[in-house]
Formats: C-alpha cells, sequence, structure tokens
C-alpha cells in the first residue's frame, strides 16, 4: 500500500539492520541499552573536553528511533521521550545519561507497573537506593494491584489526548482493584501495532473518526502489518472504521475488551456492531464510566471462580468426617512420622483437599457451580464453544472423545506416529483403523506427518468402495513432538470437501499455548472451526464453490488429487475436537489437561455420549488442585498469555541466532532448520530457515510460510542434531545434559535431542544452555585433539553411523486379512480390538527372538508373522507395531538396528509376541 511518507522520522537516521532483529521488543530494549551507553559516554568525554562527535550521532539515532517506539507505550511516555530531547538539546548530558540510566532501570525492574514515575524529580535520580526505595513505597495504593495498559485511538490535537488521559487518570479512586495507564494513537495501523507491540495493553478505546494509515515507518514496527489486508479497509467510509478496526484487533488479540465512543446514532450502531464491544458510548464526557467499565472487564478476566471458591473453603472451619483423612491436614498434623510432608508443602494443600460428596464445592462429573463456570471461561479464552477440564491428563482426554464419538466398526483415519493413547483408544472403542503414514525423516530417525494427499487417497479410496459413510473421525497430531505444524484450515477444507460430516480430533498436547498469538492461533482446531463456519455461511464462498463444482465437475479422482477442493456450503457441519496438556506449555499442575470442543451437532448428537465417556474415565475423586490450576492458567492465558508466549518465542529465536553464530558450538550441534523437517513440495514459501548468519531473521518469508506452507515449523521447538559429535541422542540426554549439567528434556531420537522453550524460560536458563553447549563442544576438541589414531577412527565409525549408516523408517505395513473385511477388501482398515484381545489367552500367542533366525525361517515359509501386541520403542515413541499388523522385514530390520534401551511391548528374553496360526485359522473361518 502506498504510505504518506511526509512525516518519517527515521528519513535522517543512519540505516539500521532490522533484519537482524526477530522482535520489535528485543530491538527495544536493546535500543535503550545502547543508549545508556553513549550517553554515558557522551557525558564523561564532554566534561574531559574530548571529540565527542561519535557519542553526538549515536544519542541522537537513539532518541529519535526511541521516540517512534514509545508512541505505543506509557512509560516511557512521549513526553518523556520529548524532556530527554530537551535535555540533549540543551547540553545538559550529566542529567541526560542519569535519566536514561533510570529508565533503563526502571523498565527492567518493571518498576513504572507499581508506581507512577516522574522524570523531573531529580530526587529520585540520584542513587540507586531511591529507586529501591521508591518501589517499596505504596503510591496511591499502587503497590497492592495489577497494572495494566489502555489503548485509545483518537486523532486529535494534542491538547485533546493530554487532557483525555489526565481526565482518565483523575478518576482513579483508591478502591480500584486495578490500576492503568495510557497510550494514545492517531490512526488504524498505529493501533494494530500498539496491540502487536505492547503487550501491557489490556483494553482499547476506539474514538471517532481517525485516519488509516501510520506515520511511522519503522520497519520492524511495520511488520507487524504484514499479514494486515490493506485492502480490506483502504475505503472504508469513516464512520465504519470503529467496527472495522475491532474486527481486525480481534483477529490479533481476541481477549483484548474493546469499548466504541461514536457520534454517530448509538442506537442504530449498537444493534450493529455490539457483539465486538464490551459497550458503546455516545460522545462519551463522563469518563468515570469509561473507566469503570474498563476495570469490570478486566475484573472479568481476572476472575478464577474454582480457585476462588476453593481458597474460601480451605479458610472456613470445618468437622471433617468424610473419607479423607488427610483433608485440612489432619493425618499429619496428628503424625510423629511424616510431619516432614507439611515442612516441605506448606499447609494451604492440605486445608483445600475435600471430598467432593461434602459438599461447599463443585463436582467435575456434574459441574454447575464455580468449576461449570471455570470452564465456561476456559471455553471463551480458547475459542471453544464448550471446554471440559480433565485431572489425569491428555491420554484420558483422547480416550474421553474417542468413547463418545466412535462407535464399533466405524473407520477411523489416525496417523500412525501418533501418542499411543490414540491407538489404545481404537481398542476400547472397537474402531477400524485405517492408518495413515507421516512422510519420513530418515537422516534424523524420526517421522514428519501426514501430507494432506495421504488423506484426500485414502477418503477417495472410501468413496470408491462405498464405505465413505462409515469414515467417522480424522484424527492427527497438531502440533508434532518435533514442531510440525499443519495447515488445519487446508486439512480441514479438502477432507469435507470429500465427507462433509467428518469429525476431527486434532491432538494439541503440545499446543496449547498456540492460541495466544495470532501466528500460531490460525493453525489452531478452535480458531480454524470458527473461522470455517463463518466462511461457510458467506455469499462469497457461495460464489467461489459454485464455479468450483462447474469447474471440477468431470474429474477423476486422480485429478481431485492436485485440486484445492471446497466443501458444499449446504451440506458441509464444523465438528472439531481438541485435546490439550495445559501442564506441558500453560499453568497447570501436572496431569492437568482440556478438552475443547466446536461442534454444530454436539448438543443434539453427541451430549449424552459424551457425559458418559466423562464418566467413565473421570475418577471420581479428582484433584481438586489440578482444577484450581486450570482455573488459573487459563486466567493467565486471557491477561498475559500474549505477553508470555512471545517472550518464549523471542528465547527461542535468541538461542538458535546464538547457535549458529558461535564458531564453536556450531562446529559440533547446529539446531535443524525448515528444509531439514519438511520437504521442499510441502513449503510452498520457499523458505528454508527462519534465521541464517548470513542473511539475518527471514521475518516476512517466516509469515508467508505460516499463511500458506503445508507444514511449518514451531520455533519454540529446537531439535539439536549430533550427527558431528559421535555421541547418540540417548548417550546425550543422559550422560551429558542430565548426569554432568542437571539438563532436563523429554525427547531424543538416534542422533538428535529436542529443546523446548516454555512461557517458564529465562534467560538465564538460555545463557546456562549455551555454556553447557560451549563446555562440551570444548571437551569434545580437546578429546580430538588427545585421542589416539584408534580412538580417532573409533569416533569416525560413531560419527558415519549417526550421519549416514541410520536404518530407514519403516511404514505400516499392513493388517492380516483376519483383521480385515475380508480376504478380498479393498480397504486397508483394520480391527485392532479383535487381535488385542485374542492375545489375551496365553496359548493363543507365541514368541520368536529377534537375532536367533526363527522370524526369517518362518517367514521363507509364506507365513505372515502377525504381532500380538502395540510394540512401541522409546525413542522414537510412536508403535512400530500394532495388534493384527504383519511383520515386515522392513520392521524387524529397524528393530535391529535400534540402540534404544527402553521397548514397550517387546521383552528381549522373550522376543516377539505373535499371534500362533491356529487361532489365525478359527479367527479367518469366523469372517
Amino acid at each position: 500500500m502506498e504510505k504518506n511518507k511526509s512525516h518519517n522520522k527515521l528519513s535522517t537516521l543512519k540505516r539500521t539492520k532490522l533484519d537482524h532483529y526477530h522482535s520489535p521488543t528485543k530491538f527495544r530494549f536493546d535500543t535503550w541499552y545502547a543508549l545508556e551507553e553513549s550517553t554515558q559516554r557522551l557525558r564523561d568525554k564532554y566534561r574531559r573536553g574530548d571529540n565527542t562527535a561519535k557519542e553526538l550521532e549515536a544519542t541522537r539515532q537513539g532518541l529519535e528511533t526511541l521516540s517512534i517506539i514509545e508512541e505505543y507505550t506509557a512509560f516511557p511516555s512521549q513526553d518523556d521521550c520529548q524532556y530527554l530531547k530537551t535535555l540533549f538539546d540543551g547540553e545538559d548530558y550529566s542529567l541526560l545519561a542519569q535519566t536514561v540510566s533510570y529508565i533503563v532501570r526502571a523498565l527492567s525492574s518493571e518498576l513504572y507497573r507499581t508506581r507512577t514515575i516522574d522524570l523531573g524529580n531529580t530526587k529520585e535520580l540520584n542513587s540507586l537506593d531511591a529507586m529501591n526505595e521508591a518501589s517499596r513505597r505504596n503510591d496511591d495504593n499502587v503497590n497492592n494491584r495489577h497494572y495494566f495498559e489502555v489503548l485509545i485511538v483518537d486523532d486529535g490535537s494534542e491538547e485533546d489526548t493530554a487532557s483525555l488521559r489526565d481526565s482518565l487518570r483523575q478518576v482513579r479512586r483508591p478502591e480500584d482493584n486495578f490500576i492503568y495507564d495510557v497510550v494514545i494513537v492517531p490512526s488504524l495501523e498505529d493501533a494494530l501495532i500498539a496491540v502487536m507491540f505492547n503487550y501491557n495493553i489490556q483494553a482499547c478505546v476506539i474514538r471517532y473518526g481517525f485516519p488509516l494509515h501510520s506515520k511511522n515507518h519503522l520497519e520492524l514496527l511495520q511488520q507487524y502489518l504484514t499479514n494486515i489486508d490493506d485492502s480490506s479497509y483502504e475505503d472504508t467510509p469513516e464512520k465504519e472504521r470503529g467496527p472495522l478496526l475491532a474486527d481486525l484487533i480481534r483477529t490479533l488479540r481476541p481477549e483484548l475488551d474493546l469499548y466504541l465512543v461514536t457520534n454517530t446514532a448509538v442506537e442504530d450502531l449498537a444493534s450493529r456492531v455490539s457483539r465486538r464491544f464490551r459497550r458503546i458510548f455516545y460522545r462519551q464526557k463522563d469518563h468515570l464510566e469509561l473507566h469503570l467499565n474498563i476495570l469490570r472487564g478486566i475484573q472479568d478476566r481476572y476472575q478464577t471462580p474454582f480457585f476462588t471458591a476453593l481458597r474460601e473453603y480451605s479458610r472456613q472451619p470445618t468437622g471433617v468426617f468424610h473419607a479423607m483423612p488427610i483433608s485440612r491436614g489432619k493425618s499429619i498434623t496428628k503424625s510423629h512420622w511424616i510431619q516432614d510432608m507439611l515442612h516441605f508443602y506448606g499447609m494451604n494443600i492440605f486445608l483445600a483437599e475435600t471430598s467432593t460428596t461434602s459438599g461447599g464445592l463443585d463436582s467435575l462429573l456434574q459441574p454447575h457451580g464455580p468449576i461449570k463456570k471455570a470452564q465456561e471461561l476456559a471455553a471463551r479464552a480458547f475459542g471453544a464453544k464448550w471446554t471440559f477440564f480433565v485431572t489425569n491428563g491428555t491420554s484420558t482426554s483422547n480416550k474421553i472423545v474417542v468413547q463418545a464419538l466412535v462407535r464399533p466398526d466405524d473407520i477411523v483415519l489416525i496417523d500412525r506416529d501418533c501418542h499411543k493413547s490414540h491407538h489404545y483408544g481404537m481398542v476400547l472403542s472397537g474402531a477400524r483403523v485405517s492408518y495413515l503414514d507421516s512422510y519420513p525423516l530418515h537422516d534424523y530417525s524420526m517421522y514428519g506427518a501426514v501430507p494432506i494427499r495421504e488423506m484426500k487417497e485414502r477418503l477417495l479410496q472410501y468413496r470408491e468402495a462405498g464405505l465413505l459413510d462409515k469414515v467417522r473421525m480424522l484424527l492427527l497430531t497438531n502440533c508434532t513432538f518435533d514442531g510440525v505444524v499443519y495447515n488445519v484450515e487446508r486439512i480441514m477444507e479438502e477432507c469435507l470437501a470429500i465427507k462433509p460430516d467428518l469429525i476431527f480430533l486434532w491432538d494439541e498436547a503440545w499446543f496449547a499455548f498456540a492460541g495466544c498469538v495470532p501466528t500460531y492461533r490460525k493453525r489452531t482446531a478452535m480458531a480454524t472451526a470458527a473461522r470455517l463456519l463463518k466462511k461457510y455461511r458467506t455469499d462469497e464462498y457461495r460464489a467461489e464453490y459454485e464455479a468450483f463444482t462447474e469447474r471440477t465437475k468431470d474429474m477423476s479422482d486422480e485429478e481431485l488429487l492436485h485440486e484445492r477442493l471446497m466443501p458444499d456450503p449446504d451440506k458441509v457441519r464444523i465438528r472439531v475436537y481438541a485435546t490439550q496438556s495445559t501442564h506441558k506449555s500453560l499453568t497447570s499442575l501436572r496431569q492437568g489437561s482440556m478438552i475443547h470442543v466446536y461442534d454444530q451437532d454436539f448438543k443434539h448428537k453427541v451430549r449424552p455420549s459424551f457425559t458418559e465417556a466423562f464418566m467413565t474415565h473421570t475418577s471420581t475423586s479428582p484433584n481438586y488442585q489440578i482444577l484450581a490450576s486450570l482455573d488459573v492458567g487459563r486466567r493467565q492465558v486471557e491477561l498475559e498469555g500474549f505477553e508470555m508466549v512471545q517472550h518464549q518465542l523471542e528465547l527461542a529465536m535468541a538461542l538458535r541466532e546464538r547457535v549458529a553464530k558461535n564458531p564453536l558450538i556450531s562446529k559440533y550441534f547446529r539446531f535443524l532448520v525448515a528444509k531439514d523437517l519438511i520437504p521442499a513440495e510441502y513449503r510452498q514459501s520457499g523458505i528454508e530457515s527462519y534465521y541464517s548468519v548470513e542473511t539475518g531473521w527471514a521475518n516476512s518469508s517466516m509469515e508467508q510460510a505460516w499463511d500458506q506452507d503445508d507444514f511449518v515449523i514451531d520455533p519454540t521447538r529446537l531439535t539439536l542434531y549430533l550427527g558431528k559429535t559421535g555421541i547418540d541422542g540417548d548417550t546425550f540426554k543422559n550422560e551429558y545434559l542430565m548426569d554432568k549439567y542437571g539438563i532436563q528434556i523429554n525427547k531424543t531420537s538416534r542422533n538428535t535431542v529436542l529443546f523446548m522453550t516454555n512461557i517458564g524460560t529465562t534467560r538465564s536458563s538460555v545463557a546456562f544452555l549455551l555454556e553447557v553447549l560451549v563446555q562440551i563442544a570444548t571437551e569434545l576438541d580437546r578429546d580430538a585433539e588427545d585421542a589416539s589414531q584408534a580412538e580417532r577412527l573409533i569416533n569416525q565409525r560413531r560419527i558415519k553411523s549417526l550421519s549416514e549408516d541410520l536404518p530407514p523408517l519403516p511404514d505400516f505395513s499392513r493388517f492380516s486379512p483376519q483383521f480385515l473385511r475380508g480376504k478380498d477388501a479393498t480397504t486397508p482398515d483394520g480391527k485392532i480390538r479383535d487381535a488385542y484381545f485374542l492375545a489375551a489367552e496365553p496359548d493363543q500367542s507365541e514368541y520368536f527372538l529377534l537375532d536367533d533366525g526363527s522370524i526369517e525361517a518362518e517367514m521363507a515359509k509364506g507365513r505372515d508373522l502377525v504381532s500380538a501386541t502395540f510394540v512401541i520403542p522409546y525413542p522414537p515413541g510412536f508403535p512400530i507395531l500394532v495388534p493384527g499388523q504383519v511383520i515386515s522385514k522392513e520392521i524387524l530390520d529397524f528393530m535391529r538396528a535400534l540402540d534404544v534401551k527402553e521397548i514397550h511391548g517387546y521383552q528381549v528374553e522373550l522376543g516377539l509376541q505373535v499371534l500362533t496360526e491356529e487361532v489365525l485359522a478359527i479367527q479367518a473361518k469366523k469372517q
């Protein structure tokens, strides 16, 4: 779009290499730190009478850059930036340096959140002790109140905006539960930049008319507008710009409270746009009413119904006569032997222990009070129609959803390398399982994800066989353990085009945090479901669909595989479920999980069976502490999830950059990038890496990839390649990271280890990891220097084994005919439940050792050896055999090449458990 560049404040600045910054927030703080350094050098040189030209230019550039950045923050304000310029222009370099240092410390310590800072108060600038004392003061009772910022979009004069800011400050009351400051921007684009850049913003007040375009052309901030289609607002009438801006902000940060102040007929406007705003005001003059509504909106998100109820319960004096001796800590306080447990945990956790049958709190099985309200708030936070809390992990959440939706003999399409709970769920439900193979990454002994072509081919195969009505569900993992993220919208659209009532279960166990930021959110199940439902109801989509059907009406199935398919808007039903391990990527105690539902047919088709499945798998004595942590975790998502996930991303990006740029670390280690983990055919954007030492950050390409590519890589998953070290993943995890340095990780492959940043990761943690990698690399260097010729040869062989001689990953072979639809079956779905329970009888299975040649001897006779159990090596953690599957040569080769210590379902002393020929013959006769 063509922008007004008449007031480009950067025109006099030396070009900054912003492409070496991924995060505008990091750029902001780095610029403040650089300004602190330059002002101190300027002060010292000026005092000595030295040449200050270099320092003057650096300080001028820093001040001008920061004056642009701080347009979007409450502290430092524009007035503060102007004050710094006044000191600079007046050559008061001593006070300038002192004031800049004060600002830097106020930002790093977040002092501005606890009190109002007056830079003109020189007493506070005289010593660091003054700042520490200031942080302890209770200024207007601010210290005990949570701080946030309110964005106001108003193109008024400086006098008008200053008056508005002062008016809102004046209506503060001592009894207010929260404290806020104000950020005022003049245009639609400035508002969008502000809500993305400033994570303190929790509410937005949109006033009257305002221009569309920003006069700010700082490239790093302009990147926030990259994914905003300017054609959608270029010709918007002035009176419609408020609702338009609300829609755009809701796309970026749906958790924000929005308020509209208008001078048009409020009655007419309210009937059209009221759902976008918490409140609409007509020519707002009474700022107290606005102030109270802003605080009420924050209070609504701050509330935690169940956690609050549990705290209140813990404070009540009660007599305990129910079945929990530990309740109120009685069995511990009376003990002579276990009071160390009380000392370790503290008293509150025991005061909050109770029985659901004792009254006073809510029941997870039939919620009607605070748990019900907490789940409703969670549904709002995660964009679901319904949300359910689960206290025994996403393994149980997965089984609940499968049991609720799948009937015996229903066909379920499922990625074969998904979590084992899904496979066991198939056993419980009696489904016919149609396994989908992910693309293999042989070089790293891991799988990627299932290509869309594989899903379409399978659905078209069932349509050709006349069995499409039996296909019930598509079950996929998003994102995968290794960070491969699906294009959820494309998959759902194209699959619904073939089967319009297909149910989707997205396992988002490791992706609960994704709804907090817009780039990730677009690839989540709930956001996509809502987007598609809205899309299919538009006249524009209907016209596109009619053109599509006309163009493709005579196409063969093979030709349709190359088309972007579109579902029939008159037939399509949006039926989407997501299971999330809240405890894995958000704040919750271990085993805290949520089930999110966006199903048009849930109320009248699923609710009864879902309730029964929930009852089946949920304990009648759920852990109240887990429930309370889920409630509090939801509050955090709505009030600071955006900030914390952005920080998580920044640390992950910094870690990638530091490893790539460090010559010693990069000699032995590197993080795998997009081109390593996603074949080129699935990267339509052409992106190869988010960062390279030569070109810096590929910010625009990264956004493009997340918009259109079949698969993208979650930057917070950092897969470290070990091929050059000669150390396998399991050894590196245990003997190096854990035993030597106390670093814990979840996953390894034969030649990789996976690090993950999360919302709890700190800069200190990242620095420690970098330090450890340097120490390990130094040790490897030293060992290489001291090695004998024989030792070098051994190490070379290890390196070759890890980087070249890797066993190919086996695809799913096939089900034995006894578990298919018959000998002449044309579809690959099998019933693993039947095979699973056949193996329960000892005389119906036998064992073959892996390395004595007996398996090959049986295969040479033409016998199909059929697995009786799940066989799951850790790593990689997916089943390479399931009950009823025929054992192939490729699977045997893979198992023999594995060097892991843990293989579930396989006992080295016994061998592979297979079904006997006799029981298979009996099974064949029953078909």
